[in-house]
């Protein structure tokens, strides 16, 4: 439970962290939260030669309004999200999702930026920040891109990351006026990943859904995008027969691992009814 030996370097900016990993290589890991990397260095299961640490940078702490974007620096924590004003006004999803996230402790250290660049499936905010249509802005030695959410996972924490980049901050879509929004999450206790989870942001016009885009967390080895049962809701009242053929269409796309969680079939069995949850939630917020 003791971590290999380790140089500790603490940078105050961007380009002294890129600098950094690019002069250290594969033997550096930068540091966020630290909720996934220490416990796995505890474990030797990571053996870094060079840590460094990102909370000296200022630039990526904060959370500001750029446009018709909320735009949240890499850095800022689930419990920074919490309190503040703009994201429960303009983004309430946001805001339920992150109490939703382990408990206090973890969400008073743990930061958005981790969360999201990890490529853990079991993390909330990937399938959230999907939803929304979020972009991911990385910075490295050669410069800064921007990818969007929807392209960054490839797998079980491998990412469209490059070696030597890091991701500085989450531009996130503030959703239309009057939307409708829920993040449904069954979990086994408090502070456990979720058995399954589901994100739904719709609009309503007439009765009728207009528009809907559904996240799933933790049932694949990535986050996914329900596309064709977000489809199956459009023009529809949510009745009952319409909910049934959504929940089956995103069980379609699920492939969750068998483990302490459940098995297979029950854990999809879960996700479609965080689903049927979710958009009746949602419905029900929209104006």
């Amino acid at each position: 439970m003791i971590p290999g030996s380790f140089s500790y370097h603490r940078p105050a900016s961007v380009a002294d962290a890129v600098k950094l990993l690019s002069d250290l290589g594969e033997d550096a890991r930068p540091l966020a939260g630290g909720h996934s990397l220490v416990p796995m260095m505890k474990l030797r299961l990571a053996s870094p030669t060079h840590l460094i640490d990102l909370h000296g940078i200022a630039a990526l702490k904060g959370i500001s309004r750029s446009g018709n974007n909320l735009v949240i620096g890499a850095m800022t924590t689930q419990h920074e999200l919490l309190a503040s004003e703009d994201v429960a006004k303009a983004m309430p999803i946001l805001h339920e999702a992150a109490l939703l996230i382990a408990d206090p402790q973890v969400r008073y250290r743990g930061t958005i930026g981790g969360n999201v660049a990890n490529g853990d499936p079991g993390n909330d905010m990937p399938a959230l920040m999907m939803t929304l249509g979020a972009t991911y802005r990385l910075e490295g030695a050669g410069g800064g891109r921007d990818v969007a959410a929807a392209d960054f996972y490839q797998g079980a924490y491998f990412t469209a990351l490059e070696p030597g980049e890091i991701l500085t901050s989450v531009s996130v879509p503030v959703p239309a006026a009057g939307h409708g929004y829920a993040y449904e999450k069954l979990k086994r206790k408090v502070g456990d990943y979720a058995t399954a989870a589901a994100a739904v942001v719709l609009t309503m016009s007439g009765g009728k859904v207009a528009t809907c885009t559904i996240g799933l967390t933790n049932v694949h080895e990535t986050p996914l995008l329900a596309a064709d049962a977000a489809k199956a809701v459009i023009g529809t009242s949510l009745d009952a027969a319409t909910l049934k053929k959504a929940a089956a269409a995103a069980e379609a796309i699920m492939a969750p691992a068998a483990d302490a969680r459940g098995p297979v079939e029950y854990r999809k069995h879960v996700g479609g009814i965080m689903v049927t949850r979710a958009l009746q939630r949602a419905a029900s917020r929209a104006k």
